[in-house]
Formats: structure tokens, sequence, C-alpha cells
């Protein structure tokens, strides 16, 4: 990043560069790739008044630029006021650009991510199964299968096509229904 300081009708000394400095560091918090930051402090006078002008333009990358201009009587509170309007403003920008970005299922079917990987990753994994409902099963070789495998039921259709379910029970006996 590119600091640059300025000072018209006014001298920065090493106190205000220093504190400007550590202002312009604060907002590298936001990640959002700043290229430049021109600092111009003015001193004016108004009406027999002295006041302060402190305008940050603030350069990023691939987003417009960000321009805050503070007044005030001291130049640290004018600076301070600034920055804190620029973090404002940064804040804003950072949480519009998460917020948009985010990619749901069809996001990644469009970047060819594995889409059954990345839906057991965010839910509960419920696993769709074919059933093999087209041959009609005996009740005892439905049994023999269920007790081998380590399956809590087993859904079938039996001799007479009526959908039957054998399950395991608490006890360790089988239901039918």
């Amino acid at each position: 990043m590119n600091i640059s300081l300025t000072g018209r009708h006014l001298e920065l000394t090493e106190a205000i560069k220093s504190h400007m400095n550590t202002s312009i560091e604060t907002l590298a918090k936001f990640n959002m790739d700043i290229i430049s930051a021109n600092v111009v402090a003015t001193a004016q006078n108004k009406k027999g008044k002295e006041h302060m002008v402190v305008e940050f333009a603030i350069h990023l990358a691939h987003k417009n630029s960000i321009i805050i201009k503070q007044s005030d009587s001291d130049l640290y509170a004018a600076i301070d006021l600034a920055i804190s309007r620029a973090q404002k403003a940064m804040g804003r920008m950072h949480d519009r650009d998460s917020a948009h970005h985010k990619v749901g299922l069809n996001g990644l079917k469009a970047e060819n991510v594995d889409v059954k990987a990345a839906a057991e990753a965010s839910e509960d994994e419920i696993v769709p199964v074919e059933l093999d409902l087209y041959k009609p099963r005996e009740v005892e070789d439905v049994l023999n299968d269920l007790k081998e495998s380590g399956k809590m039921f087993e859904i079938f259709l039996d001799n007479e096509d009526k959908t039957r379910v054998l399950y395991k029970r608490n006890d360790g006996k089988f239901g039918l229904y």
C-alpha cells in the first residue's frame, strides 16, 4: 500500500505523520486490497477562525475509491473522524462483498465440485436407496439377509405383492410390519 501525506498551509510534524500512518493501517483489517491512500491536511481561515480539513482518498483494487473530507478545529480530531467514516465505508463494502458471494449447490455444480460431498458436509446424511422391490421375496430369506448385514431394517415385497418391513427390535428380536 502506498501512503502519501501532504500538508497545505501547515507543516506535518512527525507526530502527525505517525498518527496518520497508524490510522490508515487500521483499514487493512478489512482485507480490501488497498492500492494507495492519499491524505491531504489543510489549514483554512474562514471568518477569522482557523480550522483543519483532512481529505482521505483511498484507492481499492477492482472497486470504487473512497473519498472522505472532514473538518474540525483540531487536526487530530479531524483525522480520527475521517478514519472512523472510512472504516464504516469499508465495512459496508466488505459486508456487501462477503454477503453476495455465498455459493449454493447450483454454484458448486457450475464449478464442477462434488455436490454430494458438499451436501453431506453441510447437513445430516440422507442416502437414497433404490429398492429391489421388483421380485417377491420370502420372509425367511430377508431375515437371513438382515442378520448377516448391519442394517436395522429391510423393505421388500412378499409373495402377495404387499410391501413389508422387517426390522430389528431393541430386545434382539425381529418385527414384521
